[in-house]
């Protein structure tokens, strides 16, 4: 029987296990691919003594540990040798068939990663520390926004649960929540009050520049329509007959490229009612709509509303100046200013006031073409303290008519009671 190898402790080493003159000690193991590793460390075990001026990587057997762990449940070693750029890479080719907009986005992350040395982390080197410390950089020290780092890490995430997925990982640094480790520097998008709503509409009324713009601000304002979809919409969109409009796609823009994008979602396919002033409205716009010796055609779709002085149809940033341009000019001619306003306020606005009418929410979230109830009913988290004042008063009235009719009906039997005695 051979004598069994022990260290300079005198411990027994066990198969693999071997310490070399300098008392450093090493591992040695076959990994999934067939391929001889090692393992190095100047502890055997977590209560040794790491020699003066040299580090500490954890106790040998501890990495054992998880070196056999890692290969009984057939984890590739080394994540395969993936660095975080080449894994959202990989990520990234098997997303088909998504929006214009969400490549261009891949296409930012990915651009970022190439020039952040995070990109070239090797990621089974990326421990939840890194993970949290890298946002963070981003935005204290390369100055990204929330939202920004929001959008990164909504590919990087993904990317590295691929990684879990496929065995290359044994857990995804990246889940956590973001609020925890970063401020939300996000500014909310606040509804108008209706005081402001009607002032800024009876302003671009009466304004001899801004008031060919009114019919669609008012729409904007009055549907809840995204700005993509109102842009989108072609005269076959419009059943004024019927006083209904179909909303099946929107009109967006990536880079240079004008590109139509039917709604991926079934509840952003829609048909919405219009109301009286929405439908004269839509007449307007149809009347003083120009006649053009050729229509645009854009993805096969043709007969839009509203064009630009080069005649092509008029986009989201189109609008966007408008309404920015016309409060601009609001507040330098009065003294009581408005607030921001854009397109995307209109339908916040919208949504809230319809949420402050008492709608149904199912109602509401149909109109909205909202997928998610939660997005709709977060509509009311916006509600402030007036709302819930003037909710309260309701409620009063309704419990003081209610007590009125129960002061009624009771004084009505005792008269009852009163007339059978004396009958």
């Amino acid at each position: 029987m051979s004598e069994k190898r022990r260290d300079n402790k005198n411990r027994i080493l066990r198969t693999g296990e071997s310490q070399r003159a300098d008392g450093k000690y090493m591992y040695r193991y076959v990994d999934a691919n067939g391929k001889t590793q090692s393992l190095y460390s100047w502890k055997l075990v977590r209560t040794d003594i790491v020699p003066e001026g040299k580090k500490d990587n954890g106790a040998l057997r501890d990495l054992e540990k998880r070196v056999r762990r890692d290969l009984d449940d057939e984890i590739v070693p080394y994540g395969d040798g993936y660095t975080v750029l080449e894994l959202v890479k990989k990520y990234v080719s098997q997303k088909t068939g998504v929006k214009n907009t969400t490549k261009a986005g891949y296409g930012t992350v990915i651009n970022w990663l190439t020039s952040d040395s995070f990109g070239s982390k090797r990621i089974d080197k990326v421990k939840l520390s890194d993970a949290k410390i890298w946002l963070i950089k981003l935005q204290q020290e390369n100055h990204k926004s929330y939202s920004t780092i929001h959008t990164i890490r909504g590919v990087v995430r993904p990317a590295f649960r691929m990684a879990v997925e496929d065995n290359i990982l044994r857990k995804n640094p990246f889940d956590f929540e973001l609020a925890t480790v970063l401020v939300n520097d996000s500014v909310t998008r606040e509804a108008i009050t209706r005081k402001e709503e009607r002032t800024f509409l009876e302003f671009i009324k009466n304004d001899k520049h801004y008031s060919q713009y009114y019919d669609a601000m008012y729409i904007l304002f009055k549907t809840g329509m995204r700005i993509s979809e109102f842009t989108g919409l072609t005269i076959s969109d419009l059943d004024m007959k019927n006083r209904t409009i179909n909303i099946n796609h929107q009109l967006q823009k990536t880079g240079t490229l004008v590109y139509i994008e039917t709604n991926k979602t079934e509840a952003g396919k829609r048909v919405i009612p219009m109301t009286d002033g929405v439908y004269e409205a839509f007449k307007h716009m149809l009347e003083v709509r120009p006649r053009l010796k050729v229509e645009p055609m854009i993805d096969g779709y043709s007969g839009f509303l509203s064009f630009d002085k080069d005649g092509k149809p008029r986009i989201a940033m189109h609008w966007e100046k408008y309404f920015k341009h016309a409060v601009d000019k609001y507040n330098s001619t009065y003294r009581v200013q408005l607030p921001e306003i854009t397109p995307h306020v209109c339908r916040h606005t919208y949504c809230s006031n319809m949420a402050k009418s008492g709608m149904n929410p199912k109602v509401l979230q149909y109109l909205m073409g909202h997928s998610d109830i939660s997005v709709t009913l977060n509509t009311y988290t916006h509600l402030k303290l007036d709302d819930a004042k003037d909710e309260l008063e309701k409620l009063s009235r309704v419990w003081e008519a209610e007590k009125e009719i129960a002061r009624t009906e009771n004084k009505s039997d005792l008269h009852s009671v009163d007339n059978r005695k004396h009958a």
